[in-house]
Protein backbone atom coordinates (compact mmCIF):
# COMPACT_ATOMS: atom_id res chain seq x y z
CA UNK A 1 0.00 0.00 0.00
CA UNK A 2 1.27 3.49 -0.71
CA UNK A 3 1.56 5.24 2.75
CA UNK A 4 1.45 8.48 -0.05
CA UNK A 5 -1.57 10.15 0.81
CA UNK A 6 -2.82 14.12 -0.25
CA UNK A 7 -4.07 14.27 3.35
CA UNK A 8 -3.21 12.46 6.86
CA UNK A 9 -5.29 13.00 9.76
CA UNK A 10 -3.11 13.11 12.77
CA UNK A 11 -4.58 12.55 16.37
CA UNK A 12 -2.31 12.48 18.83
CA UNK A 13 -3.21 10.72 22.75
CA UNK A 14 0.03 9.95 24.02
CA UNK A 15 -0.10 12.37 26.78
CA UNK A 16 -4.01 13.04 27.17
CA UNK A 17 -5.27 9.09 27.52
CA UNK A 18 -2.80 7.90 29.73
CA UNK A 19 -4.58 7.80 33.15
CA UNK A 20 -7.66 6.19 30.79
CA UNK A 21 -8.60 3.01 30.33
CA UNK A 22 -7.25 1.58 27.05
CA UNK A 23 -10.75 0.37 26.17
CA UNK A 24 -11.31 4.03 25.00
CA UNK A 25 -8.98 3.58 22.71
CA UNK A 26 -10.48 0.34 21.08
CA UNK A 27 -13.88 2.68 20.72
CA UNK A 28 -11.72 5.47 19.15
CA UNK A 29 -10.41 3.10 16.71
CA UNK A 30 -13.66 1.24 16.12
CA UNK A 31 -14.90 4.80 15.75
CA UNK A 32 -12.27 6.15 12.97
CA UNK A 33 -12.50 2.78 11.34
CA UNK A 34 -16.16 3.43 10.42
CA UNK A 35 -15.50 6.83 9.35
CA UNK A 36 -12.67 6.41 7.14
CA UNK A 37 -13.92 3.26 5.69
CA UNK A 38 -17.14 5.45 5.23
CA UNK A 39 -15.35 8.27 3.43
CA UNK A 40 -15.97 10.55 5.98
CA UNK A 41 -12.55 11.32 7.10
CA UNK A 42 -8.96 11.29 5.60
CA UNK A 43 -6.78 8.47 6.79
CA UNK A 44 -5.67 8.56 9.71
CA UNK A 45 -2.84 8.12 12.38
CA UNK A 46 -2.95 7.54 16.29
CA UNK A 47 -0.52 7.54 18.86
CA UNK A 48 -1.85 6.19 22.22
CA UNK A 49 -0.39 5.38 25.32
CA UNK A 50 -2.04 3.71 28.63
CA UNK A 51 -0.47 3.60 32.53
CA UNK A 52 0.12 0.33 33.62
CA UNK A 53 -2.38 -2.43 31.81
CA UNK A 54 -2.34 -5.63 30.44
CA UNK A 55 -4.75 -6.01 27.23
CA UNK A 56 -6.17 -9.86 27.55
CA UNK A 57 -7.23 -11.51 24.21
CA UNK A 58 -10.24 -14.05 24.04
CA UNK A 59 -8.24 -17.42 24.96
CA UNK A 60 -6.22 -15.87 27.55
CA UNK A 61 -9.76 -15.38 29.48
CA UNK A 62 -9.80 -19.10 28.86
CA UNK A 63 -7.12 -19.99 31.19
CA UNK A 64 -7.67 -22.71 33.83
CA UNK A 65 -6.85 -19.99 36.78
CA UNK A 66 -7.54 -16.92 35.04
CA UNK A 67 -9.14 -15.59 38.26
CA UNK A 68 -5.61 -16.13 40.21
CA UNK A 69 -3.73 -14.48 37.12
CA UNK A 70 -6.12 -11.28 37.34
CA UNK A 71 -5.03 -11.02 41.08
CA UNK A 72 -1.21 -11.50 40.15
CA UNK A 73 -1.76 -8.54 37.68
CA UNK A 74 -3.52 -6.51 40.02
CA UNK A 75 -0.99 -7.09 42.90
CA UNK A 76 1.76 -6.16 40.78
CA UNK A 77 -0.40 -2.84 39.64
CA UNK A 78 -1.49 -3.67 36.40
CA UNK A 79 -5.41 -3.39 35.08
CA UNK A 80 -6.31 -6.48 33.15
CA UNK A 81 -8.71 -5.63 30.46
CA UNK A 82 -9.99 -7.55 27.35
CA UNK A 83 -9.38 -6.55 24.06
CA UNK A 84 -12.27 -6.77 21.09
CA UNK A 85 -9.94 -8.03 18.70
CA UNK A 86 -7.40 -11.31 18.31
CA UNK A 87 -4.40 -11.92 19.63
CA UNK A 88 -2.80 -12.61 23.27
CA UNK A 89 -1.87 -10.92 26.32
CA UNK A 90 0.11 -7.49 25.85
CA UNK A 91 1.79 -5.17 28.25
CA UNK A 92 0.96 -1.17 28.20
CA UNK A 93 2.90 1.58 30.32
CA UNK A 94 4.14 4.87 30.32
CA UNK A 95 7.30 3.49 28.09
CA UNK A 96 5.01 1.74 25.04
CA UNK A 97 4.06 3.64 22.07
CA UNK A 98 1.03 2.69 20.32
CA UNK A 99 0.45 3.94 16.66
CA UNK A 100 -2.83 3.00 14.92
CA UNK A 101 -2.72 3.61 11.55
CA UNK A 102 -6.64 3.74 9.90
CA UNK A 103 -7.18 3.75 6.15
CA UNK A 104 -10.14 2.40 3.80
CA UNK A 105 -10.38 0.07 1.07
CA UNK A 106 -11.06 1.92 -2.19
CA UNK A 107 -10.43 0.87 -5.74
CA UNK A 108 -9.67 -2.78 -4.93
CA UNK A 109 -9.84 -4.91 -1.91
CA UNK A 110 -6.83 -4.48 0.74
CA UNK A 111 -5.26 -7.90 1.76
CA UNK A 112 -4.55 -8.49 5.75
CA UNK A 113 -0.68 -8.95 4.33
CA UNK A 114 -0.77 -5.47 2.82
CA UNK A 115 -2.15 -4.32 5.71
CA UNK A 116 0.39 -5.26 7.81
CA UNK A 117 3.32 -4.32 5.39
CA UNK A 118 1.99 -0.74 5.11
CA UNK A 119 2.73 -0.80 9.27
CA UNK A 120 5.65 -2.09 8.66
CA UNK A 121 6.74 0.16 6.06
CA UNK A 122 5.75 3.08 8.25
CA UNK A 123 7.88 1.93 11.07
CA UNK A 124 10.85 1.47 9.19
CA UNK A 125 10.38 5.38 8.47
CA UNK A 126 10.20 5.84 11.33
CA UNK A 127 13.55 4.41 12.72
CA UNK A 128 15.72 4.71 9.43
CA UNK A 129 19.17 4.39 11.47
CA UNK A 130 18.06 1.09 11.86
CA UNK A 131 15.53 0.86 8.77
CA UNK A 132 17.41 -2.45 7.38
CA UNK A 133 17.84 -4.14 10.69
CA UNK A 134 13.91 -4.49 11.18
CA UNK A 135 12.30 -7.74 10.36
CA UNK A 136 8.86 -8.93 10.62
CA UNK A 137 8.72 -12.75 11.35
CA UNK A 138 7.50 -14.49 14.51
CA UNK A 139 9.64 -14.65 17.57
CA UNK A 140 9.01 -17.66 19.03
CA UNK A 141 8.89 -16.90 23.36
CA UNK A 142 7.67 -13.45 22.89
CA UNK A 143 4.24 -12.55 24.40
CA UNK A 144 1.41 -12.59 21.94
CA UNK A 145 3.78 -13.80 19.02
CA UNK A 146 2.42 -13.09 15.58
CA UNK A 147 4.05 -13.76 11.88
CA UNK A 148 4.10 -9.49 11.97
CA UNK A 149 6.66 -9.23 15.17
CA UNK A 150 9.02 -6.77 14.54
CA UNK A 151 12.29 -7.45 16.04
CA UNK A 152 15.98 -5.96 15.55
CA UNK A 153 18.84 -8.92 15.92
CA UNK A 154 16.16 -11.42 17.09
CA UNK A 155 15.01 -9.68 19.81
CA UNK A 156 10.97 -8.30 19.68
CA UNK A 157 10.30 -4.83 20.08
CA UNK A 158 6.71 -4.36 18.94
CA UNK A 159 3.17 -6.31 17.90
CA UNK A 160 1.17 -5.86 14.96
CA UNK A 161 -2.71 -6.30 15.42
CA UNK A 162 -5.64 -5.24 13.09
CA UNK A 163 -9.30 -4.36 12.73
CA UNK A 164 -11.40 -4.33 10.29
CA UNK A 165 -15.04 -2.77 10.42
CA UNK A 166 -17.04 -2.41 6.56
CA UNK A 167 -14.71 -0.91 4.41
CA UNK A 168 -12.46 0.39 7.09
CA UNK A 169 -8.98 -0.78 8.33
CA UNK A 170 -7.25 0.07 11.64
CA UNK A 171 -3.82 -1.28 11.85
CA UNK A 172 -2.19 -1.42 15.53
CA UNK A 173 1.20 -1.78 16.60
CA UNK A 174 2.17 -1.32 20.32
CA UNK A 175 5.98 -0.46 20.38
CA UNK A 176 8.43 -0.79 23.46
CA UNK A 177 10.39 2.46 23.41
CA UNK A 178 11.52 3.14 27.05
CA UNK A 179 12.33 0.60 29.74
CA UNK A 180 13.02 -3.12 29.69
CA UNK A 181 11.37 -5.04 27.26
CA UNK A 182 12.55 -8.74 29.01
CA UNK A 183 10.84 -7.14 32.14
CA UNK A 184 7.48 -6.50 30.52
CA UNK A 185 8.30 -10.52 29.14
CA UNK A 186 9.02 -11.63 32.80
CA UNK A 187 5.33 -10.35 34.24
CA UNK A 188 3.30 -11.81 30.95
CA UNK A 189 5.35 -15.63 31.67
CA UNK A 190 4.38 -15.37 35.32
CA UNK A 191 0.41 -14.47 34.31
CA UNK A 192 0.74 -17.69 32.24
CA UNK A 193 2.32 -19.97 35.33
CA UNK A 194 -0.60 -18.45 37.11
CA UNK A 195 -3.04 -18.74 35.12
CA UNK A 196 -2.24 -22.83 33.96
CA UNK A 197 -0.33 -24.03 36.60
CA UNK A 198 1.15 -26.89 34.75
CA UNK A 199 -3.07 -28.11 33.47
CA UNK A 200 -3.58 -29.42 30.09
CA UNK A 201 -4.90 -26.68 28.23
CA UNK A 202 -6.84 -27.20 24.59
CA UNK A 203 -5.29 -23.86 23.26
CA UNK A 204 -1.37 -23.61 23.16
CA UNK A 205 -0.37 -20.12 25.05
CA UNK A 206 3.24 -19.12 24.18
CA UNK A 207 6.00 -20.40 26.93
CA UNK A 208 7.36 -16.68 27.41
CA UNK A 209 11.25 -16.18 27.38
CA UNK A 210 11.80 -12.74 28.57
CA UNK A 211 15.47 -12.11 26.88
CA UNK A 212 13.80 -12.60 23.03
CA UNK A 213 12.02 -9.40 23.63
CA UNK A 214 13.80 -5.73 24.47
CA UNK A 215 13.04 -2.12 23.94
CA UNK A 216 13.75 0.14 21.10
CA UNK A 217 16.01 2.34 23.65
CA UNK A 218 18.16 -1.11 24.37
CA UNK A 219 18.28 -1.79 20.72
CA UNK A 220 18.82 1.31 18.75
CA UNK A 221 19.42 4.12 21.08
CA UNK A 222 17.98 5.66 24.22
CA UNK A 223 14.93 7.43 22.78
CA UNK A 224 11.34 8.39 24.69
CA UNK A 225 7.80 7.86 23.86
CA UNK A 226 7.77 11.80 23.22
CA UNK A 227 10.62 11.73 20.54
CA UNK A 228 8.80 9.42 18.78
CA UNK A 229 5.54 10.95 18.29
CA UNK A 230 7.67 13.64 17.25
CA UNK A 231 9.23 11.65 14.77
CA UNK A 232 6.35 10.55 13.67
CA UNK A 233 4.38 13.49 12.79
CA UNK A 234 7.92 14.26 10.90
CA UNK A 235 7.37 11.19 9.26
CA UNK A 236 3.47 11.81 8.44
CA UNK A 237 4.44 15.65 7.05
CA UNK A 238 6.64 13.65 4.54
CA UNK A 239 4.39 11.18 3.04
CA UNK A 240 1.33 13.88 3.03
CA UNK A 241 0.54 17.60 1.18
CA UNK A 242 -1.18 18.51 3.87
CA UNK A 243 -1.41 16.84 7.81
CA UNK A 244 -4.30 18.15 9.45
CA UNK A 245 -4.52 17.50 13.17
CA UNK A 246 -8.55 17.38 13.71
CA UNK A 247 -10.23 15.77 16.62
CA UNK A 248 -13.75 14.47 16.80
CA UNK A 249 -16.68 15.94 15.20
CA UNK A 250 -19.55 15.95 17.12
CA UNK A 251 -20.98 12.67 14.47
CA UNK A 252 -17.89 10.86 15.11
CA UNK A 253 -18.35 11.82 19.11
CA UNK A 254 -22.08 10.17 18.96
CA UNK A 255 -20.56 7.19 17.32
CA UNK A 256 -17.92 6.88 19.77
CA UNK A 257 -19.98 7.20 22.69
CA UNK A 258 -22.08 3.97 21.04
CA UNK A 259 -18.80 1.78 20.71
CA UNK A 260 -17.58 2.78 24.21
CA UNK A 261 -20.57 1.46 26.15
CA UNK A 262 -20.76 -1.71 23.94
CA UNK A 263 -16.66 -2.57 24.41
CA UNK A 264 -17.19 -1.53 28.31
CA UNK A 265 -20.31 -3.84 28.56
CA UNK A 266 -18.32 -6.30 26.63
CA UNK A 267 -15.39 -6.13 28.65
CA UNK A 268 -17.29 -6.39 32.04
CA UNK A 269 -19.19 -9.83 30.85
CA UNK A 270 -15.98 -11.46 29.72
CA UNK A 271 -14.55 -10.29 33.29
CA UNK A 272 -17.30 -11.46 35.01
CA UNK A 273 -17.32 -15.01 33.28
CA UNK A 274 -13.40 -15.26 34.23
CA UNK A 275 -14.21 -14.65 37.61
CA UNK A 276 -16.71 -17.51 37.85
CA UNK A 277 -14.42 -19.68 36.44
Amino acid sequence: MNLQRPVWRLIDQSMTNTTKSPLESFATDDTLCEAVGAKLSPWTVRTWVHDASVVLGIQDHRLPHIDEAQRFLQTAGYTPIVRNSGGLAVVLDSGVLNISLVMAEEESRVSIDEAYEAMVALIRLLFPEAASQIEAYEIVGSYCPGSYDLSIDGKKFAGISQRRMREGIAVQIYICVEGSGAERAALIRDFYEVGIQRETTKFTYPVVTPHVMASISELIVPMTVTEVVARLQHVMMQLADEVRYMPFTMEENERFKHYLIRIFERNDKMLHNMNKQ
